[in-house]
């Protein structure tokens, strides 16, 4: 895995700490989670940006949802026993299928400039 892929994944990875912990947060009034919160997330805006000079921006955010979805969703599941609906599981399984798509066929055309 090149370097830029690297970055992409712990952004998600990032993104998916600061989201899991704003139920922690008490709505921002409890300090110790809300630091995480908005330290992960600006871990993860800082490593986003480094991936997007190297991988297309519609690819980087494609596998950022996708990814970032099914991991929330788990993280609801074992975190916080939230079992979503038979028509969330779809809705989650058609986006991730669209993620998919999107890598098999080689995702945004152009450079990272586009």
């Amino acid at each position: 895995m090149s370097h830029p892929w690297l970055l992409l994944l712990l952004a998600i990875a990032a993104e998916v700490v600061g989201t899991s912990c704003l139920k922690l947060s008490d709505g921002m009034s409890r300090p110790l989670p809300t630091l995480v919160v908005l330290a992960a997330y600006g871990t993860a805006m800082l490593l986003l940006a480094k991936a997007v000079q190297h991988i297309p921006l519609g690819l980087s955010y494609a596998l950022w949802s996708g990814i970032g979805i099914v991991a929330i969703t788990l993280v609801g599941v074992l975190a916080y026993r939230q079992i979503p609906t038979g028509g969330q599981l779809l809705g989650m399984a058609l986006i991730a299928a669209g993620v998919v798509i999107v890598n098999l066929n080689g995702g945004a055309q152009g450079g990272a400039h586009g």
